[in-house]
């Protein structure tokens, strides 16, 4: 894994260590919501779903837009490619998890 996508992976793991950010992913991959819908989905203030939408703003995971009759909506989004990358990173971890796993029991089948 080279520097730069171990960074975004870091990213994406510190935006999603906080629930109520978990929790707007989840709605996020439903469909692309306004703020306020998701602050009020997720009994949040606006102001604290702001501070939570621009973490993952930030950190990649969301886009944001304005629709063109009003400048002032913000819609966001889910963006697919970080979680593609933790999936990924999951993914690999879970095979050496099982291949270790596999070698123990494979060693404990050889002892008397």
């Amino acid at each position: 894994m080279t520097a730069a996508a171990a960074a975004g992976l870091d990213d994406t793991l510190a935006a999603l260590a906080d629930p109520v950010r978990r929790r707007t992913v989840e709605l996020l991959a439903r469909r692309p919501r306004r703020a306020g819908e998701l602050a009020r989905d997720l009994r949040t203030t606006p102001s604290t779903m702001s501070k939570h939408l621009r973490v993952l703003r930030q950190r990649g995971l969301v886009t944001e837009t304005h629709p063109d009759f009003d400048a002032r909506v913000r819609i966001y989004a889910l963006r697919s490619a970080p979680m593609t990358e933790l999936r990924s990173w999951l993914d690999t971890a879970e095979r050496a998890w099982a291949e270790q796993l596999a070698a123990f029991a494979a060693h404990l089948d050889t002892e008397p």
